[in-house]
């Protein structure tokens, strides 16, 4: 009986993640958790100033041209 392709792929892709990936431990993906919770805590952060200085200027710009 013929193999369809799909079902070769899913073999294969079944195979690779159950035998070749190395998975991280759970104290490893929780760090790695933490880093990128702060991370994008730190880069939502950085935004809102940036939104809050650009906010100022702009205001103080269009007072200064009416």
């Amino acid at each position: 009986m013929k193999k369809y392709k799909l079902f070769t792929d899913i073999e294969e892709s079944y195979n690779e993640l159950v035998h070749k990936v190395s998975w991280p431990t759970r104290s490893e993906l929780v760090n790695s958790t933490i880093v990128v919770m702060v991370a994008s805590i730190i880069a939502a952060l950085l935004v809102w100033l940036i939104d809050i200085i650009l906010n100022f200027v702009m205001t103080h710009l269009y007072h200064l041209a009416s």
